[in-house]
């Protein structure tokens, strides 16, 4: 037997040093997951983050001409119930003339076309619109029923989108994003 080879080796049966590299080998291990877990484990969302993944708002009492903002992973969502006028105007838009014709709308193929039907809850509900309230400019929050559109006015760069939420003018790039939203029941709406 050299003097590098253990017993183990010569004669196929573990030893006690062999044994010892063993548990000391795992021990390490242990420890050093023990000691990675405290890291790994604050990584993880908090409850409050993960509350906020989905939220149910009750619109209920929302009639025709009112809106609702409410807070979703930390931006204003618009809730609008539009009137028939109001609904009737973004109907009358021709694609053509929109700034951006895409209907940004996280429901639908990321290519759908911005019709009125299409940024709305969709068919039978074309009276309710959800979107993200934060200008695709530089993130600002437009103001409600405003702008030469009647739809939403973003005072810090001037930009104005119809009763659809669709850029008509200014300098905002994009249509207000709609985020993934669903009825639950007839007064219900759950977002994310």
């Amino acid at each position: 037997m050299s003097e590098h080879e253990t017993h183990s080796e010569t004669l196929g049966e573990p030893t006690r040093r062999d044994f010892l590299y063993l548990t000391t080998g795992m021990a390490g291990a242990v420890g050093a997951a023990a000691v990675a877990w405290p890291f790994i484990d604050q990584m993880r969302p908090d409850a409050s983050t993960l509350a906020l993944a989905s939220i149910e708002v009750n619109v209920g009492a929302v009639e025709p001409g009112m809106s609702l903002t409410v807070k979703w992973r930390g931006k204003p969502v618009f809730i609008r119930n539009r009137t028939p006028k109001e609904v009737e105007e973004a109907n009358a838009v021709a694609l053509g003339d929109l700034k951006d014709p895409v209907a940004r709308n996280a429901n639908l193929p990321a290519n759908a076309e911005a019709t009125a039907v299409d940024r709305s809850a969709g068919e039978g509900k074309e009276n309710w619109i959800v979107m993200i309230g934060s200008c695709t400019h530089l993130g600002c929050v437009p103001l409600g029923q405003a702008g030469d559109f009647g739809g939403w006015f973003c005072p810090c760069h001037g930009s104005h989108y119809d009763t659809a939420g669709r850029i008509r003018k200014g300098p905002a790039p994009q249509n207000l994003a709609i985020p993934t939203f669903a009825f639950t029941s007839d007064t219900v709406i759950q977002i994310g």
